[in-house]
């Protein structure tokens, strides 16, 4: 009987620490994925500035932005109110029609001139399709940045911005 009830304490405490583990360990997942999405944000406008000195003065005076690393259509970014400095965490993927392929990498800095656009965009998420050119839509200007340095005229075509509600759950 003794021995009984060891084996089924000891299968209980076992149990218990395979269903507790893993929540701690997404918390945790969680964290980190949001310290490298402000990590990548901080690196992106870092570059950017360095390459384009005026979309420094840009960004600080709109009413906010959202930086995003994108690589082969898929990415991960956030958007930042730079007047409540409240952030958003997002996602983004991406559809390119025509020939080629590989891997592609770019980091896109989205500018918002007022409160309507920024949270049109962040709540709601937005699309963008055809050739855009610095300018997106009205309120909303785009840099985008490769490798190599910024590029103004891009085609995105087929994209969708959206918060990603997971990263933004309260842990």
């Amino acid at each position: 009987m003794t021995v009984n009830r060891f084996l089924v304490g000891s299968w209980f405490v076992v149990t218990s620490l395979f269903c507790v583990l893993p929540v701690d360990t997404f918390a945790n997942n969680k964290e980190d994925k949001r310290a490298d999405i402000q990590k990548m944000s901080q690196d992106t406008l870092h570059r950017l500035y360095k390459a384009e000195p005026p979309a420094k003065a840009a960004v600080e005076k709109a009413y906010g932005y959202a930086v995003f690393s994108n690589t082969s259509g898929n990415g991960i970014g956030m958007a930042v109110n730079n007047k409540t400095k409240g952030k958003t965490f997002m996602r983004m993927f991406e559809i390119h029609e025509g020939p080629g392929a590989g891997v592609k990498k770019f980091r896109y800095v989205f500018v918002f001139d007022n409160e309507k656009v920024f949270n049109d965009s962040v709540n709601s998420g937005w699309e963008s399709g055809g050739q855009v050119s610095a300018g997106v839509s009205n309120g909303v200007w785009m840099y985008q940045l490769t490798g190599k340095g910024v590029v103004l005229n891009i085609t995105a075509k087929s994209a969708k911005y959206s918060p990603d509600d997971d990263l933004n759950e309260s842990s």
